[in-house]
């Protein structure tokens, strides 16, 4: 995907009004309705998906993927919480919770997210590549060297001097050191640099409480 700092600014502003304002902040998961919203006899915070996809497991995928892109704990916490919150519904139905098991999985197996930095023709080049086939669990964001104002966790990944394109394998909160060769950073994810289940987190039973 093509990076764009006014649409990651917009998604982190949703991210901390979804935390202040929608977070049931005892049990978990997310309300349908803001603390600022007029008086109801109940608020309704429902996990399963019905003609739409679950609201609560839209905003743990979102929070997941905004935590490991930005390196924010807050954010896994808090999608953490939703998916403990909603364990006991999905042990008994889980067909009809399909969207929050999607974001038990990226919870438990964290997607790939490949960083590319350096001059836009050059990064460009590098994920039209990269996007060719099949990879339903792997992210590719190029951001442009020279882009102001980045998070911390994307300006600690820097371009080579020059503009020279550079990438990063990054899975859950660890990344791999920089790769500055397309070929080898072909190789790296034909040898499943970075796979396996539970990392980032630790282990399966967290999801639940185990």
């Amino acid at each position: 995907m093509r990076f764009d700092a006014r649409e990651l600014s917009w998604a982190i502003e949703l991210a901390e009004v979804l935390l202040a304002h929608f977070e049931d902040r005892e049990r978990g998961g997310f309300y349908f309705t803001a603390d600022d919203h007029e008086a109801l006899i109940s608020r309704p915070k429902s996990f399963g998906d019905e003609s739409l996809p679950a609201g609560n497991a839209i905003a743990a995928r979102a929070l997941l993927q905004l935590g490991y892109l930005l390196g924010e704990t807050r954010y896994l916490a808090a999608a953490e919480r939703t998916l403990r919150a909603a364990w006991p519904v999905l042990q008994r139905y889980p067909e009809g919770h399909a969207s929050m098991l999607q974001a038990l999985e990226d919870y438990l197996d964290p997607p790939r997210i490949l960083v590319l930095r350096g001059a836009s023709a050059a990064i460009e080049t590098w994920r039209e590549k990269l996007d060719t086939g099949f990879a339903p669990r792997r992210w590719t964001l190029a951001v442009p060297a020279g882009e102001p104002d980045l998070p911390e966790a994307l300006a600690g990944k820097p371009a080579r001097p020059g503009g020279e394109p550079v990438a990063y394998i990054c899975r859950g909160l660890e990344c791999s050191a920089p790769i500055d060769s397309l070929a080898q950073l072909l190789q790296e994810l034909d040898e499943g640099h970075g796979e396996g289940h539970g990392e980032g987190h630790g282990a399966h039973e967290d999801a639940h409480g185990g």
